[in-house]
């Protein structure tokens, strides 16, 4: 979701939302609580896989670069819901987080580790009562997000913490010859990203095109620039938007076609 004040700084939401009318709920606050300012609102996703904190932190990892200064990124993948957990409000290199304090946002605090800033956001004059236990997107996250956009004062809206929780993306590992990794996740057309980038792969296959993959029982050999130069049926290697190695069929489901997920071993023979 995005948010104008001044001048226009998005705020955009990332959820694993459960219903529409609850997405359009969030999506009201801001307006009640910044009425007379310009609202802009993009939302990046609603089909995040549910309660999945792996899928939610690559979503966010592969977008929040693309967005302006002062964008305020609202991401709610939260199966801890109504529990302990925390709400975080975090800085990082002039943009801003609202997320739970459950991990989603490890790709950002790996990334943006320099400039990091994470709170608490523990002063609930902030949040809309009464709170709901089972819908912290509306109560808590959403309005938290709408406030900070009307004065960007961090430090009145909760405590700094360094005790975050947060989980490292799988790397590949060097193993006997090799470098083993895994699917982390098959996207809606069925691509099967992997967690190797381009620096992992030998400079011949970047420059001519070969590559010797194996994706669970299958053996992968070209890697190409795009979808359209792999043959009908055929698994290709490509280096996808968001800098990850994916496995693709051209005008095909790399998932269905393969019968392979997300966990699948990936070995990189070099």
């Amino acid at each position: 979701m995005a948010l104008a004040v001044a001048q226009q700084s998005p705020r955009e939401f990332l959820t694993e939302a459960r219903a529409s009318v609850s997405v359009k709920g969030c999506g009201a606050l801001p307006r009640s609580v910044c009425a007379t300012r310009e609202l802009f609102q993009v939302d990046i996703t609603h089909n995040i896989t549910p309660f999945d904190l792996l899928d939610g932190a690559l979503a966010i990892g592969s977008a929040y670069s693309y967005f302006p200064p002062k964008t305020i990124h609202v991401v709610v993948v939260d199966p801890g819901v109504g529990t302990e957990r925390r709400p975080l409000l975090v800085s990082a290199t002039n943009q801003y987080f609202i997320a739970p304090d459950n991990g989603v946002l490890s790709v950002i605090f790996e990334r943006e580790a320099e400039s990091l800033v994470v709170r608490h956001a523990n002063v609930e004059h902030y949040y809309l009562h009464p709170v709901s236990k089972t819908f912290h997107g509306r109560d808590v996250f959403a309005p938290v997000a709408s406030w900070l956009s009307k004065g960007w004062q961090t430090p009145s809206m909760g405590d700094e913490i360094s005790d975050y929780k947060k989980f490292a993306i799988p790397r590949p590992k060097d193993a006997d010859g090799a470098l083993k990794g895994a699917v982390l996740r098959a996207d809606a057309f069925g691509n099967l990203v992997t967690n190797f980038r381009s620096e992992d792969l030998p400079e011949s296959a970047l420059n001519g095109g070969a590559i010797n993959l194996q994706v669970g029982t299958h053996q992968v050999t070209r890697m190409v620039d795009t979808f359209a130069n792999g043959n009908n049926g055929e698994p290709i290697a490509y280096v996808g938007s968001s800098g990850y190695i994916e496995i693709g069929v051209n005008k095909g489901s790399a998932a269905r076609t393969l019968n392979l997920g997300r966990g699948t071993p990936v070995v990189l023979t070099k």
